[in-house]
C-alpha cells in the first residue's frame, strides 16, 4: 500500500488525539509543542499529515518532560477515542464487526501511510497484526502501546463495549516494570514476540452492529475511496519536494530535470500535478519561500549564502521574489523574527 511514497505520513488526528490525552493528564503541553514545532494550526487543520519519521523524536521528547518511563502507555489510557473520522462510520456502517474491520484495512492508508496491520483467524480466535512499512520507528515502544490502546477503545466503542483482547503481543522488549500492563489491557501480555498483535475471540468477528446502515455503508466507502485517491494524488507533489532538495542547490531546477530525476515524462509531471491541484512553478515558489523563512528565522546564515540555498542565480532576483512572497524584505522579515528582550 505505501509503495512508491517518498516520505510516509500520519494523519494530523494522530498528534491531535495525543494532544487531548496530554491535556488530560496535566502535562507541560506547551513545552512539548515548543521543543517539537507544533503549532495551533497544526492542531485545528483536519487534512494536516504529519512525517511518520518524527513519532521517534515525538515519543523522546514525551518522555523527557513528562519523566515518565511508560508515557505511551499511560497516554493510551487517556486517549479519546477515535471518532468524527470517515474510518469510524464506515465501520459503523458495516453489517458485523468482522466486516467492518475488513473494509477498515483497505483504507488504513488514510490514519497513516506507514500502516500495514493484515487480520487472520484459527479455529478459536482471531487477530490483528499492526504492522508498519517503515523501519524508521522499529520496535517504537511508547508508539507501539498507545496505538494497541487506542485500537481496543476504538473496538469497544464501535461493539458497544463488546470487544475484549484476548491477548496482546508485543514485539519490543518488556520494560523493567510490567505490573501495570495486567491492569490497562485486562489479559495477558507478552513481550518480545515476533509481531505487535491483538488476540481475540473469532466469534467477535460475527458479532451484529448496532448501526448497519446498508445505504450509508456505500456512501462512506466511496467518501473513503475518494480520501484515499486525493492522497495518491498529492503523492507526486511530496516527491517533487524531495527532489527539489536534493538539487536546488547544484542543479538547474526545471519541469523537465524534475520529471527526469523522477523517471516520468514531463507532461505526465505536469498533468499529475495539476490533478494535485498545483502546478510545478507554484510548488518550486511555495518549497523556496518556505526554505528562506526557516532559514531566515532559525539559522545566521547571510543572506548571499541563502541566496544560493535557495536556488536564486541573483540576489536582486531573491529579494523581489521574497517580497512578493511575503511582502517583506529578507532583513526585514529575519529581524520581525528574532526575539525581544524583556
Amino acid at each position: 500500500m505505501s509503495g512508491g511514497i517518498s516520505e510516509l505520513r500520519d494523519s494530523g488526528v494522530m498528534i491531535q488525539l495525543a494532544h487531548q490525552a496530554m491535556l488530560s493528564m496535566g502535562l507541560d503541553v506547551g513545552t512539548v509543542f515548543q521543543r517539537l514545532g507544533v503549532t495551533p494550526e497544526l492542531l485545528a487543520d483536519r487534512n494536516a499529515r504529519t512525517p511518520h519519521a518524527a513519532q521517534v523524536i515525538f515519543w523522546q521528547v514525551l518522555e523527557e518532560v513528562s519523566g515518565d518511563p511508560d508515557i505511551g502507555l499511560h497516554l493510551g489510557e487517556h486517549m479519546p477515542v477515535y471518532k468524527g473520522q470517515v474510518l469510524q462510520y464506515l465501520f459503523l456502517s458495516s453489517p458485523t464487526f468482522g466486516d467492518g474491520l475488513e473494509r477498515v484495512l483497505n483504507y488504513q492508508r488514510l490514519l497513516s501511510d506507514a500502516s500495514q496491520a493484515s487480520a487472520g483467524y484459527d479455529d478459536q480466535h482471531a487477530y490483528i497484526v499492526l504492522a508498519r512499512a517503515s523501519d524508521e520507528t522499529g520496535p517504537l515502544r511508547h508508539l507501539n502501546e498507545c496505538m494497541m490502546l487506542g485500537l481496543i477503545s476504538f473496538f469497544r466503542y464501535v461493539t458497544d463495549n463488546a470487544f475484549a483482547p484476548a491477548a496482546i503481543h508485543f514485539n519490543h522488549e518488556a520494560p523493567e516494570d510490567i505490573s501495570g500492563f495486567a491492569r490497562v489491557f485486562d489479559c495477558p501480555v507478552l513481550f518480545s514476540q515476533s509481531d505487535n498483535r491483538i488476540i481475540f475471540s473469532r466469534q467477535l468477528l460475527d458479532l451484529p452492529s448496532s448501526h448497519a446502515e446498508p445505504e450509508l455503508l456505500h456512501l462512506h466507502e466511496k467518501l473513503a475511496s475518494e480520501h484515499v485517491a486525493k492522497l495518491e494524488r498529492q503523492d507526486i507533489v511530496t516527491q517533487v519536494n524531495r527532489v527539489f532538495g536534493e538539487i536546488l542547490e547544484t542543479a538547474p531546477v526545471s519541469l523537465e530535470e524534475i520529471a527526469e530525476r523522477l523517471g516520468i515524462k514531463a507532461r505526465t509531471l505536469r498533468s499529475r500535478l495539476s490533478d494535485a491541484g498545483t502546478s510545478f512553478n507554484q510548488l518550486l515558489a511555495e518549497y523556496r519561500c518556505n526554505l528562506a523563512k526557516r532559514l531566515l528565522a532559525g539559522t545566521d546564515e547571510s543572506i548571499d549564502e541563502i541566496v544560493y540555498l535557495t536556488g536564486f542565480s541573483e540576489p536582486s532576483t531573491f529579494y523581489r521574489a521574497f517580497k512578493r512572497w511575503t511582502g517583506q524584505t529578507p532583513v526585514e522579515y529575519r529581524n520581525s523574527r528574532k526575539p525581544t528582550d524583556s
